[in-house]
């Protein structure tokens, strides 16, 4: 569009952002109307972020109970499928979570608008690239053994690190429909489906572990096949709702058009995929970094079980980044810069509310309980040392992964990955290696330095946020749906 044709649109969308705000005002009084607009906002958030949370709580829940039953199983065990579940399936949930994620500001905006249509088009977009780019994952769990071995992990924990990914593949492959149609029907609010098999994936995963580790005697073995049974059960839950009837505005059925352009999604899925994947990635080094360390086993203990802790809550803020994703790209869609701006207001302030708390509770509890996953007197002392430092980024936790999904609600994805490795990369990583090992904090150091990798980007996102023109947003928004839009309608009408 040319410079013209945007300024026209911004000043047409002002007066209109005007005369909202002025109707709005003339509606009752001020605290009338605060607590109306909070309450209906509150009810919209909750609606998607409600489900959100009870699904990320059960999808890592998966991970820390299993943590827990390897635990007690042997020390080496619990060391491998920390550096398993914290590096490979962080890998390669950052790459998958992050391109799906891409349907959050393509299904959210195309929602507002009132296209229904597209969303079922861009779902199966997001299944093809998706496949395509686990294939290209899939040597890495393959090939753990020698890949570890060869960074220079422990011989006996690359060994069982090996054998436990060579069984997370088809975990691997269940995250491609499980989170594309989590994106999906969040974009809806219809998300309730997703709460019931979050519920029964975890009920059954504590079940089937007991059972096989405890009655059959199974093992690590018997704790990897509940693994695979349950992470399969939210795919084909949502999958046979979506193809039954559950959402009949937006699934049209299979079409051809999923195979038409799909390099311009390609790329919307690639900027999404590497803004998450920076972020997931950044613990991940925490823990490779760990592993060289002296008594490398007891600190990768005490540092899984405190990353499980911290991303347990974190899963928390994933479901309000999911929600705020979804509430401004929503709003965005509609053409509402004012209620986009409300959303955020309030997304942010309802997060960092139940962050306060979290970071009190935890700080309280230091390292008790580490005894929900290990026996060893060693490892609950180390936890109870990192209990601080584990506190304070569940308290970052609360505002920073929401600022992200205000991000991609808009369509920033690219800025914020910028950001990301500007924070991460050049700035935590780099203090909490002089930290760890110049200095001679140990694990505490490199966490201290990467938690203030993470304090700088929370305050950059801030700052974007802030001095945002939302109302240029929502032309942008309009300007990204027309575009998909009349590209579609273009195609069908050759076809």
């Amino acid at each position: 569009m040319e410079e013209g044709g945007l300024q026209e649109k911004l000043i047409v969308e002002k007066k209109g952002s005007r005369k909202e705000e002025e109707e709005e005002e003339e509606e009752g009084g001020d605290n009338e109307k605060l607590s109306r607009r909070l309450w209906e906002e509150n009810k919209k958030l909750w609606k998607v972020a409600g489900p959100s949370i009870c699904t990320r709580f059960s999808t890592f829940g998966v991970t820390v109970i299993s943590q827990a039953f390897v635990g007690h199983i042997g020390a080496t065990e619990l060391a491998a499928y920390a550096l398993v579940s914290t590096v490979l399936i962080r890998f390669s949930n950052g790459i998958l979570l992050g391109m799906a994620s891409a349907l959050e500001t393509l299904c959210g905006q195309s929602y507002g608008a009132k296209q229904y249509h597209m969303l079922g088009i861009y779902l199966q977009r997001s299944w093809i690239i998706l496949f395509i780019c686990s294939l290209f994952i899939l040597p890495i769990f393959i090939f753990t053994t020698p890949l570890l071995k060869l960074i220079g992990q422990e011989d006996s924990i690359a060994e069982m690190a090996g054998t436990i990914s060579k069984w997370f593949i088809p975990v691997m492959f269940s995250y491609i429909w499980a989170f594309t149609l989590q994106m999906y029907l969040q974009s809806q609010s219809k998300n309730m489906i997703i709460t019931y098999l979050a519920v029964l994936t975890l009920v059954l995963h504590i079940s089937l572990s007991w059972f096989t580790t405890k009655i059959l005697g199974l093992g690590l073995v018997g704790v990897m096949i509940s693994v695979i049974i349950v992470m399969w059960i939210p795919a084909f839950g949502q999958l046979g709702f979506v193809f039954f009837g559950g959402c009949p505005e937006t699934w049209k059925g299979f079409s051809f058009s999923a195979f038409k352009d799909l390099c311009s999604i390609t790329k919307v899925s690639l900027s999404s995929g590497v803004m998450l994947c920076l972020e997931l990635w950044y613990n991940t080094l925490l823990v490779l970094l760990t592993g060289y360390m002296k008594n490398a086993e007891v600190a990768l203990d005490a540092l899984s079980i405190c990353l499980n802790i911290n991303g347990w809550e974190m899963m928390i803020a994933f479901g309000f980044m999911g929600a705020a994703g979804v509430r401004v790209a929503n709003e965005l869609g509609a053409g509402s810069a004012k209620r986009a701006k409300f959303a955020i207001i309030n997304v942010v302030v309802t997060s960092l509310i139940i962050g306060i708390i979290l970071f009190t509770f935890f700080l309280i509890l230091r390292g008790k309980l580490a005894y929900i996953f290990t026996e060893n007197s060693e490892v609950t002392r180390a936890v109870a040392d990192l209990s601080p430092l584990l506190s304070f980024s569940i308290l970052l936790n609360s505002v920073q992964p929401v600022l992200s999904g205000v991000a991609i609600g808009a369509g920033w994805q690219g800025v914020v990955a910028y950001v990301n490795i500007a924070c991460y990369y050049f700035i935590g990583i780099p203090l909490g290696i002089v930290l760890g090992y110049v200095v001679g904090f140990h694990v505490k150091g490199i966490w201290m330095g990467m938690i203030l990798g993470v304090v700088v980007q929370t305050i950059v996102l801030l700052y974007i946020t802030t001095r945002t023109d939302w109302e240029k947003q929502v032309v942008l928004s309009k300007e990204r749906i027309n575009k998909w839009y009349m590209k579609e309608e273009s195609k069908d009408e050759e076809s």
